[in-house]
């Protein structure tokens, strides 16, 4: 299993780099707009839409995607959009205990997860892109071993009864420390970021470690009120598209907006 899902890992980041850095923005959002459409339809199937409308759901969010890309000066309001529904709606719903609601919600809902998210992607430049998606993968990697380790007080156990606060402290010490080093070996940030101007970076840091855990647990409190334990089937060793980039999805719009806060884009 460790084999499968390293290797897999191993071919998407390959695939995900060279995408990022070899293709044109516009051949790069229509391979961003497929990977949401992808994810669209795992989104149907878990709020078990059939077969048709959910290709259809599919299609109207990827094509959402690439029409939206191309007006560029919507993109900081979707994001906008986006980054209020993780910063409210999404605790509320995770502290509530995740209560069914209506279908036509529930697409709502995936919509503002998946298109701010892939509008983000889209519109940050390439090594921004890049290191924001490692601050994100530090999080996670952060967060695993050391709830592995010293885990004990349970986050949130009936939506995931393996993430725990030590945890979630392990990948935010974890961020923090990619996010200074960032910042000094970065030429352009380190400009930005001198003085009092490190605090509010760091809780900027902070801020999108804890966003990406709000992510997590919001895909998994999907799967687990549709009874699925992966979003899907399409990577091997890790599940669905979802799986991959349920954190992605609540930290990329947020992070385009600090980006633009501070004049980094």
């Amino acid at each position: 299993m460790f084999v499968t899902r390293a290797l897999t890992a191993a071919v998407l980041l390959a695939a995900f780099i060279t995408a990022l850095f070899w293709l044109e923005r516009d051949k790069f959002a229509i391979v961003v707009a497929a990977v949401v459409g992808i994810g669209a339809h795992e989104w149907a199937k878990l709020i078990k839409l059939p077969r048709v409308p959910a290709a259809a759901y599919a299609t109207v969010c990827a094509l959402t995607c690439i029409a939206l890309a191309q007006s560029l000066w919507m993109t900081p309001w979707i994001c906008g959009i986006g980054a209020l529904f993780w910063m409210t709606v999404a605790p509320y719903l995770l502290a509530t205990g995740f209560k069914p609601v209506p279908v036509s919600a529930a697409m709502a809902a995936g919509v503002v997860v998946l298109v701010p998210a892939g509008l983000a992607m889209g519109a940050l430049p390439p090594r921004q892109l890049l290191m924001i998606l490692g601050l994100i993968w530090i999080s996670d990697t952060g967060a695993y071993l050391t709830g592995r380790a010293f885990g004990r007080r349970k986050l949130a156990p009936l939506i995931s009864p393996g993430k725990t606060w030590e945890g979630v402290a392990g990948g935010a010490i974890g961020c923090v420390i990619y996010a200074i080093i960032w910042a000094i070996f970065d030429a352009d940030l380190q400009a930005r970021v001198q003085g009092v101007a490190w605090m509010p970076f760091l809780a900027g840091t902070v801020l999108l470690c804890a966003l990406g855990v709000v992510g997590d647990l919001f895909e998994s409190g999907l799967k687990r009120q549709a009874g699925a334990k992966d979003s899907g089937k399409l990577l091997p060793g890790h599940g669905g598209v979802l799986d991959r980039i349920d954190s992605a999805t609540a930290t990329l719009p947020v992070a385009l907006l600090l980006m633009l806060a501070v004049g980094a884009t």
